[in-house]
């Protein structure tokens, strides 16, 4: 292994991380897995986060949201040196404050998702890319109409017509 000592695997680091954040809910400590130029993107949210104290910010607004989450990890791969990749199951009620400018909904989501690590030499997160489908989460929490709905299917429509008239547009406008 390079840097990260033996005793601490890739994986059993994620597992730790997983623990104290979701499992304990500890967050007493920002500079415990992060440093000050660790980077989360959550991609679904379309954000990506740097530094401890704006990690630290944005799991308490999460856990704050939906204050029964639950996260299960599915399945971990570690390379044996600075990374892990995490299948997690997570749950919970949208029932606390607001969670990335949306008010609660009242609603349950279940989703699932990956978190690709890259540790730096101390056992600290240096990047994190998590992976989930936001547009479930947005069904889920009713942003979204659920999937097949009669109401889903009109947006379809409605987006498709939208898109082939903007063609037309530009077809005609080159052409003339």
């Amino acid at each position: 292994m390079t840097g990260i000592e033996e005793t601490r695997s890739p994986s059993a680091i994620a597992r730790e991380t997983f623990r104290v954040l979701f499992d304990e809910r500890d967050l007493s400590d920002p500079y415990r897995f992060w440093t000050d130029t660790t980077v989360d993107h959550f991609l679904a949210a379309g954000q990506s986060v740097r530094g401890a104290q704006a990690l630290t910010a944005w799991f308490r607004e999460l856990l704050d949201a939906i204050p029964d989450f639950r996260m299960q990890i599915e399945n971990i791969v570690d390379d044996g040196d600075r990374q892990a990749v995490v299948q997690w199951r997570a749950s919970g009620t949208f029932t606390g404050g607001p969670f990335l400018g949306i008010d609660p909904t009242g609603k349950h989501v279940e989703l699932q998702g990956v978190d690709v690590f890259r540790f730096d030499a101390d056992g600290k997160v240096d990047t994190n890319t998590v992976y989930y489908d936001g547009a479930d989460f947005a069904r889920q929490i009713g942003m979204l109409p659920p999937r097949d709905s009669a109401l889903d299917r009109g947006v379809l429509k409605a987006f498709n017509t939208a898109t082939r008239a903007r063609q037309r547009l530009t077809a005609s406008r080159s052409k003339g």
